[in-house]
């Protein structure tokens, strides 16, 4: 199901969200062939702590791309954005990906002025599903509040609108 050598570059809270939504993070290798995770991002979840959400599924999911090395973050990134989400744009924009997956709305506006194309958890739930990936949105969004992972309205219906819901 992935397309033709795609990859893209995640951030840490749509791997926490997809790890709840759907308790594992398959549904990330069906859509993508190659998923890299920045040292940054990867030390974000570890630091949760063995029982937080989605860090077991995160350490499971042995086909995930981990930089072993931190990456050099600009100024302005730095100054902006979390470590996790700089790191992800920077991996992006050194490594000529054009894929990144963020969630969180500084992240996606520097994104965008990065030139880099943007999707997230939604999006991510979304496509697979529209793919053919057995998933039930509504069953996701469900399991992401309950673990505290809140969308707003707009992003909800969309999910929903694509559930036929």
């Amino acid at each position: 199901m992935p397309e033709g050598g795609s990859i893209i570059v995640t951030n840490t809270t749509p791997l926490i969200a997809l790890a709840v939504a759907t308790g594992s993070l398959d549904i990330l290798s069906a859509l993508y062939d190659r998923v890299i995770v920045p040292l940054e991002v990867s030390e974000e979840i570890l630091a949760a702590g063995p029982q937080a959400p989605g860090v077991e599924t995160f350490r499971k999911a042995a086909w995930l791309e981990h930089r072993k090395d931190a990456i050099e973050l600009p100024l302005y990134l730095r100054n902006t954005l979390d470590r996790g989400e700089a790191s992800v744009i920077q991996t992006a924009v050194a490594e000529g990906i054009e894929k990144v997956c963020i969630d969180e709305s500084a992240g996606r506006r520097i994104a965008r002025l990065n030139g880099l194309v943007l999707t997230g958890t939604a999006g991510i739930l979304v496509k697979a599903r529209q793919q053919g990936y057995p998933v039930s949105l509504s069953l996701a969004l469900e399991r992401m509040k309950t673990h505290g992972i809140w969308l707003g309205e707009t992003v909800v219906r969309f999910v929903l609108a694509a559930d036929g819901k």
